[in-house]
């Protein structure tokens, strides 16, 4: 899974991984040229999509999830008309029901990615971020940037990842004087263009990262950086 904000890159790296076809639940690849089914308007098009994939024969090494987000909406709006109710908050009496049952739908994504995987293709999930309060037992609570999903969803999601990596730009920041005897922060970009975009593959109070493949550090934005990361572990 690759999260970041709009417009960081995140689809583009998905489209340099090898031979991709993107299964789209949201506009915005008419700048990118690569294969892609047509755009998802309920979760029945992206298991129809995912059903091609696994039972028809093709040359793709690649699928391309973008995005998890708006596929949570078609989860969510596929509950709401099993249910007949107009809200995710009100399926089965409410009570957070539907986001439990949500995750059934979500194994039916997952289920069928894992039999793609196991016959050797690679697997890119696309996000976007929020920042959400984290209640750290061990210290006081802070923001820290997530995957822009509901938090069973995600939990479930970030599970079945082999990798979680977060796309930012590269920062700094300096203390500034304010006037009146007070201090400010001012974020600045290293790099150009607003910032170096980069990959964070491991956890840290800032962002929600992970990778099962001992990456532990930050790399440039781009598959073959990526791919690079993995051969030298």
């Amino acid at each position: 899974m690759l999260y970041g904000v709009e417009g960081i890159g995140k689809s583009t790296f998905g489209s340099q991984a090898p031979n991709p076809i993107f299964i789209q639940t949201e506009d915005g690849l008419d700048e990118i040229d690569c294969d892609r089914f047509p755009l998802a308007v309920n979760f029945d098009d992206v298991i129809a999509a995912l059903k091609t994939l696994v039972n028809q024969k093709h040359d793709y090494e690649t699928v391309v999830i973008d995005s998890l987000d708006w596929l949570e909406r078609l989860v969510w709006d596929k509950l709401c008309q099993q249910y007949g109710v107009e809200s995710i908050e009100k399926v089965d009496g409410g009570y957070a029901r539907g986001y439990m049952h949500a995750l059934s739908l979500w194994r039916e994504v997952l289920d069928l990615l894992g039999v793609l995987r196991s016959r050797g293709m690679v697997v890119v999930l696309i996000a976007h971020s929020k920042v959400e309060r984290f209640e750290d037992p061990e210290s006081s609570p802070y923001d820290r940037y997530s995957p822009r999903l509901h938090k069973h969803a995600a939990a479930l999601v970030k599970e079945w990842c082999d990798a979680v990596l977060f796309a930012t730009r590269k920062m700094r920041t300096q203390t500034e004087d304010g006037g009146f005897n007070r201090k400010r922060t001012i974020a600045h970009a290293v790099g150009k263009d607003g910032g170096e975009r980069v990959i964070r593959a491991y956890g840290s109070p800032s962002c929600v990262a992970k990778n099962r493949y001992g990456i532990a550090e930050e790399l440039p934005l781009s598959w073959p950086a990526f791919v690079t990361a993995l051969s030298a572990n």
